[in-house]
């Protein structure tokens, strides 16, 4: 992982968006912090799209989907979006159709009472009840589960055919072929009519943890924020660059790098 500065001012002044994790990567400490929202802000003046894509439920995000200056949120690991509609308010867009939503709920539902009945110590996300798509299980947010805990767990969805992934705070398990990078794809061609694939190298993922080693392998301008790097030994595709902050103070080093590379631009 490279230092930020390493970042040549000619590939952020290219930039049409980006795509940025929510959990310890937006926020600190479970807050997302005025420097971090004003980061979000600057990107929106600047003439940027600002997309968070996160495993917390649909529930969870939606008040910051309506309240934040971003295009949209993409929730549930991919599964939903909440998008702005010219009354202001929040729709949702969903990946599957209500039906097959409501059969993988139930069977997830089913998955979910195993972990916790077989594995010591594991517990529901507090945010379960905004879930629609997927279960998370809780490993540091309000908890602490061992290494080999969240092992079993992750092995268990994966037995009952889910797929799964482990965040900075929860372990996320959900039926279906969506996640991060294929919500990602779809969002674009939902709000714009493009194909992510395309103008990929136009585009920034800011990320903090495993749950982010895909989109850090697919985007060419990938940056972890500082806190990443105790999950470095873990990722098999770091990102490849590096904030010298952790968590929201690192995001907005990352926007400032972006909007600064723009009014060199300008002023050249």
């Amino acid at each position: 992982m490279k230092p930020l500065d390493l970042w040549p001012a000619p590939d952020r002044r290219q930039l049409v968006g980006v795509f940025t994790d929510i959990d310890d990567t937006l926020t600190t400490d479970g807050v997302a912090t005025d420097d971090a929202l004003r980061a979000i802000a600057a990107l929106r003046d600047a003439g940027l799209h600002v997309i968070p894509i996160t495993g917390r439920p649909v529930g969870w995000s939606e008040p910051f989907a309506r309240d934040w200056p971003v295009d949209a949120i993409v929730a549930e690991n991919g599964a939903v979006a909440l998008v702005h509609t010219a009354q202001a308010q929040v729709r949702k867009l969903y990946q599957q159709d209500e039906e097959l939503r409501r059969a993988n709920f139930a069977r997830m539902q089913q998955v979910a009472q195993r972990i916790v009945a077989e594995v010591p110590g594991a517990m529901l996300s507090r945010d379960s009840g905004g879930r629609e798509t997927d279960i998370a299980i809780d490993h540091s947010e309000f908890t602490t589960l061992p290494a080999h805990c969240i092992a079993r767990v992750v092995k268990l969805m994966q037995d009952e055919g889910m797929n799964a992934t482990v965040s900075s705070i929860h372990i996320n398990g959900w039926l279906g072929d969506h996640n991060k990078l294929a919500g990602a794809r779809w969002i674009v061609r939902e709000l714009f009519g493009r194909e992510l694939d395309a103008e990929i190298g136009r585009w920034a993922y800011v990320g903090d943890s495993t749950n982010d080693v895909l989109m850090f392998e697919h985007f060419p301008h990938s940056i972890g924020v500082a806190n990443i790097r105790r999950f470095e030994a873990q990722l098999t595709h770091p990102p490849v660059y590096v904030t010298p902050s952790e968590r929201g103070a690192g995001f907005a080093e990352v926007a400032k790098a972006i909007v600064d590379s723009r009014g060199n631009d300008r002023s050249g």
